[in-house]
């Protein structure tokens, strides 16, 4: 069956042999993330590499997102590896100490005491650990241990409400975009960012490593820290596409302030015409279990009806048990999910006015498809903002989006409800919707007598030029 909503799928130590990457694919995996947190510049173009010759024998082009590792603001190492933290004990994190102990630990980020204040409230281990912030002496800050629990090495640290001065971008982040683009990704995302600026910044640099590549990646700004919740506008603006990245938001705002966010950002991620990927836990369990939890199962069904554009797996591919399996029942359970949506086309045309000739076509498409119970929409695409506008309501009708530009088309692989196709560049405007609904046919989209929308622009080569809407049968002349 047709399923709109994408699956991007992390791959690490249980999925990075091409046969693995293989049946990932064809289990659904329609993006493929590269976790800079891990792994050297090696690791990650044999990966890439295994990728893409995996989506060739696959016959279908898939993504690569290179996911940025961001400011580590942590805890350093051990002694013994680990010590454990009992309520109302006194605990200090030291910049200075080299290995810690059962009464100090060091930091990884050495600034983090300039950022701290008595009254702070510090969370560690995803929040596991709760420490409360007595006094900061130089580079001490001495805390009293409010949760305590067992605390590891390199373990995280937020602090409640945000407010962490690191940097969205380190030096390891700018010599990783160098490293991604020479591999030619498609998307990159940036960890931690506060505002635009840290946008626009990551986006100058991708930019100008992706130059000698021919490559300009689309930026996806994941939303974790607390201050860009009041900044998500601006980010969005800047971005292609957001990451509701549930967890580190989760630490700093609270667990049950996340799931109104989550539909929050969606929302102004479809208003604004950008993408949006729903990550972290959700289908936590199948690490080590066959099938997920019934609660599972709900969070990402909610994540589709509440109009994703992707859901992703994390350590569910990279490193659990089923990732095939994973990949195989998430997909299930977006095509369920999808049936029982509504359109509201309708209503979401309300109100809306458009300046722009290829938008106005886009959206006609959309409304014309919808009442006329096509069974298609192919859109002839340079760049895909044609699919990208259609994609942003929900109407049942599949679109497929056919371009020249193999650029284009594994960018599209993120947007919702639409299968992005390689059509052979053809400067007849006849010829090519022919090609395009052969095509189409062809892979059993869509059979004789099916009513299509399709949508292209002339003269045909020009990105942002879609001006033609045709309605044709097909097998029937035009």
């Amino acid at each position: 069956m047709h399923r709109a909503t994408k699956i991007v799928a992390t791959i690490g130590p249980a999925s990075s042999t091409p046969e693995i990457l293989l049946q990932m694919i064809q289990a659904g995996a329609d993006v493929v993330r590269l976790n800079f947190s891990h792994g050297t510049a090696d690791d990650h173009r044999q990966r890439a590499e295994f990728v893409r010759e995996a989506a060739r024998q696959a016959g279908r082009e898939v993504a690569i997102m290179a996911d940025l590792q961001g400011p580590k603001i942590r805890v350093g190492k051990f002694e013994n590896g680990k010590v454990t933290l009992n309520s109302g004990e006194p605990f200090i994190l030291d910049a200075d100490c080299e290995l810690g102990n059962q009464e100090r630990a060091g930091l990884d980020y050495k600034d983090l005491p300039r950022d701290l204040k008595p009254g702070d409230v510090l969370l560690l281990n995803d929040g596991l650990i709760v420490l409360n912030v007595q006094r900061v002496i130089g580079n001490e800050i001495h805390t009293i241990v409010k949760i305590g629990g067992d605390l590891s090495n390199n373990k995280g640290i937020n602090r409640q409400g945000g407010g962490l001065s690191a940097p969205a971008l380190t030096a390891k982040d700018m010599e990783d975009i160098r490293t991604a683009m020479s591999l030619g990704v498609d998307f990159v995302a940036v960890s931690f960012p506060k505002n635009a600026t840290d946008m626009e910044m990551a986006r100058q640099l991708a930019n100008i490593a992706g130059a000698p590549y021919g490559i300009k990646p689309k930026m996806i700004a994941k939303i974790e820290r607390a201050e860009a919740i009041p900044a998500l506008q601006g980010i969005l603006d800047a971005s292609d596409g957001i990451m509701v990245a549930r967890g580190d938001l989760a630490v700093e705002v609270g667990n049950a302030a996340v799931p109104a966010l989550q539909k929050r950002m969606i929302r102004m991620a479809r208003e604004s015409n950008k993408f949006v990927i729903t990550a972290t836990q959700m289908m936590e369990s199948m690490i080590y279990a066959p099938v997920p939890t019934r609660a599972e199962v709900s969070d990402v069904a909610n994540a589709v009806l509440d109009g994703t554009d992707a859901v992703m797996l994390s350590a569910e591919s990279a490193a659990g048990k089923y990732p095939v399996q994973t990949i195989e029942t998430m997909a299930a359970i977006c095509i369920e999910a999808e049936k029982s949506e509504q359109s509201e086309l309708d209503k979401d045309f309300l109100d809306r006015t458009f300046t722009r000739i290829d938008q106005s076509i886009a959206m006609g498409a959309l409304f014309t498809a919808f009442h006329l119970g096509a069974k298609a929409i192919v859109a002839l695409t340079e760049s895909g903002s044609t699919a990208l506008w259609m994609s942003r309501h929900w109407t049942h009708v599949p679109i497929f989006a056919l371009t020249p530009r193999v650029g284009s088309e594994r960018a599209m692989a993120l947007y919702r409800n639409v299968t992005s196709l390689h059509l052979d560049t053809n400067t007849d405007r006849d010829t090519a919707l022919q090609q395009a609904l052969e095509t189409v046919v062809s892979k059993g989209y869509a059979s004789r007598g099916d009513m299509v929308v399709l949508t292209v622009g002339e003269p045909m080569g020009q990105a942002g030029g879609t001006n033609t809407l045709k309605i044709v049968r097909v097998g029937e002349p035009y």
